[in-house]
């Protein structure tokens, strides 16, 4: 009983934190083409400024880690847009009446949701050649996000997001 315990707590701590990423991507490209980037100069993050600027520190050094350089003329622009949404809620309890005898039956049946709706922030990277204005490579990461949290807790969030997101940058295409 006491392991299980245990195990439902960390069970829920890390659900909490989950990051869920979608990738799509033109199984065409030669992502080693691309050794040099910036971002896309109309970008709207969707994000407050200081929290931009984290993200921006964050996908510059993840980028140079690949060997990737920020360049004045790129091959491919970075375009990130984000917002935040309430999740789906799925806790609710029900509570249902019913009642029969003979031949006759009837009941009723009601959802009650349980606590608060979840905040969930959506961002999402775009690379897209500079050349051609053709979106090559997408990501679209959902997570958990809180609004009230400390500027630590907002890097090492959007540090979490950022390394989810680029794990997989560039893809292995198979042939």
């Amino acid at each position: 009983m006491k392991h299980l315990v245990y195990f439902l707590i960390i069970a829920s701590l890390v659900s909490c934190k989950v990051v869920r990423v979608n990738y799509d991507y033109d199984k065409k490209t030669d992502f080693s083409s691309y050794t040099t980037y910036s971002y896309y100069p109309e970008m709207e993050t969707g994000l407050s400024d200081l929290d931009t600027k984290r993200l921006l520190v964050i996908v510059d050094s993840t980028m140079q880690a690949k060997g990737i350089l920020y360049s004045e003329e790129p091959d491919f622009f970075i375009n990130i847009e984000s917002n935040s949404f309430k999740a789906a809620q799925n806790n609710n309890v029900g509570v249902g009446l019913g009642g029969g005898g003979g031949n006759v039956g009837g009941g009723i049946s009601i959802g009650i949701p349980v606590g608060q709706p979840k905040l969930e922030r959506e961002i999402k990277f775009d690379f897209i050649d500079s050349q051609k204005d053709l979106l090559f490579w997408q990501a679209i990461s959902t997570s958990p996000f809180k609004e009230n949290v400390t500027p630590e807790l907002r890097e090492k969030s959007l540090s979490d997001i950022a390394a989810k997101v680029f794990e997989s940058y560039p893809p292995e295409i198979k042939k």
